[in-house]
């Protein structure tokens, strides 16, 4: 590539500023557009925030990337990918390389019924499961099995639409929930209900053009909110990467059991899958399975591993929309990264917006990616659950985690809340 591109990301989430924050360093970038971006991406050299325009409209979103020459389209979270921008993209501006799985490839996310029964098809390892359209068979289905269950609404519930019950009544309460009281809204029309995995949890994120795949290393997230992996579910506490559950032979037995033919069969049925698909597996005794896949970068495994990746990130998206990963390189520092993130109190509950935030400098080998924040009358102000987030790398992980919460330090406003335990059993290991 010799000429700059223009990019025009979509979403304002931690992932987006790290992706941004990517992006600008690349040689080959000439400016990144942020819809609407985030009190963070505000910060950066060569970026413009776009408020005025909503992340799901489609035709505004084509409008402004004729306006302003865009040569690439990188869709940050699940909800634009499911909704079909890529093929809205392609059909309107065939000319903008979307970095981004077609509408029918995003249903891997977009619907567990539909991912589980493809693992089933193309015999990727994953937990035994039935799904359910009729509240009445789930819960006579949840009478006749013996093992412990994990429930999960069958759409896009914002990360949070999994119920780990740990008796058959609160398994009951959970379907109800889900199917009847409609917490998560059309999300649960289906449920799928899996047998519960025990293990340790990893997530890789894969780079792919629909044919070969590039990993970054694995990483692990902390989905509770609380310290020792307690409370509710959230969309995610914080990570490091890599993380040394999975030796390298374990790595390459999931990119030869799991990775490859995931890719390979999408091909195969017909809707290749480009973007970055984020697998989360559990390493169980009998090895390891797949959770669930997403078809874009995880939040906030995106933070740990961008800070590790080397590589031009924009010369890898644009060789996986031309169908050439082959022919660039996915390199990785051998460092260690750690990622903490700060959310507002109440969170992942109700939690107040527009708290003032104030930020000191942070220590070299420090970057605070923001998440829920933006800029009111040049005040930074909180404006989601997760505030914003610290990551660091550094030789060794525990290094890394130090300097992590040194950054978290750095961050101030009422009420912040995070885990004091990041990468904790692994540093304990």
């Amino acid at each position: 590539m010799t000429n700059k591109l223009i990019v025009l990301l979509v979403g304002n989430g931690g992932r987006e500023h790290a992706i941004t924050w990517k992006l600008i360093q690349s040689a080959q970038t000439s400016h990144v557009f942020v819809v609407p971006g985030n009190g963070g991406t505000a910060l950066l050299p060569n970026v413009t925030n776009v408020s005025s325009i909503s992340p799901d409209d489609f035709p505004a979103l084509v409008k402004f990337a004729k306006e302003n020459s865009v040569d690439v389209l990188v869709p940050g979270p699940e909800a634009p990918l499911v909704a079909g921008i890529v093929d809205y993209f392609k059909t309107e501006m065939p000319e903008v390389r979307a970095f981004g799985p077609s509408k029918k490839a995003a249903t891997m996310e977009g619907s567990k019924t539909f991912s589980k029964d493809f693992m089933k098809r193309h015999g990727i390892p994953t937990a035994a499961y039935e799904n359910f359209s009729s509240y009445r068979e789930a819960m006579k289905y949840l009478d006749t099995v013996s093992h412990d269950v994990v429930i999960k609404a069958d759409g896009l519930a914002a990360g949070k639409g999994v119920i780990i019950p740990q008796s058959k009544a609160e398994a009951q309460a959970a379907l109800k929930e889900i199917m009847l009281d409609k917490e998560f809204g059309s999300a649960g029309d289906e449920v799928v209900i899996e047998e519960f995995l025990e293990g340790d949890e990893l997530s890789i994120l894969s780079f792919s053009d629909g044919s070969a795949i590039a990993s970054l290393p694995p990483a692990q997230d902390h989905k509770r909110i609380g310290d020792g992996d307690t409370g509710p579910n959230t969309g995610g506490m914080g990570t490091y990467a890599p993380t040394k559950i999975a030796p390298l032979e374990v790595v390459d037995r999931i990119h030869e059991d799991v990775l490859q033919p995931t890719i390979d069969g999408m091909k195969a049925e017909g809707f290749p899958f480009v973007g970055v698909l984020f697998t989360g597996l559990m390493m169980t005794k009998s090895g390891p399975k797949v959770l669930e896949y997403n078809v874009r970068f995880g939040d906030p495994e995106t933070q740990s591993l961008l800070a590790l990746m080397e590589s031009d990130l924009l010369e890898v998206m644009v060789a996986c929309t031309d169908g050439r990963l082959r022919d660039v390189e996915v390199k990785v520092s051998s460092a260690s990264a750690a990622t903490v993130v700060v959310a507002a109190a109440g969170y992942p509950g109700s939690y107040k917006k527009g708290t003032v935030t104030t930020l000191d400098p942070v220590p070299e080998d420090v970057v605070l990616f923001h998440a829920g924040t933006s800029f009111v009358d040049n005040t930074l102000k909180t404006s989601g659950g997760r505030v914003i987030a610290s990551t660091a790398v550094a030789e060794t992980l525990e290094e890394a985690v130090a300097k992590a919460y040194k950054g978290v330090d750095c961050i101030h406003f009422e009420g912040m809340q995070y885990r004091k335990d990041i990468a904790g059993r692994a540093l304990k290991r």
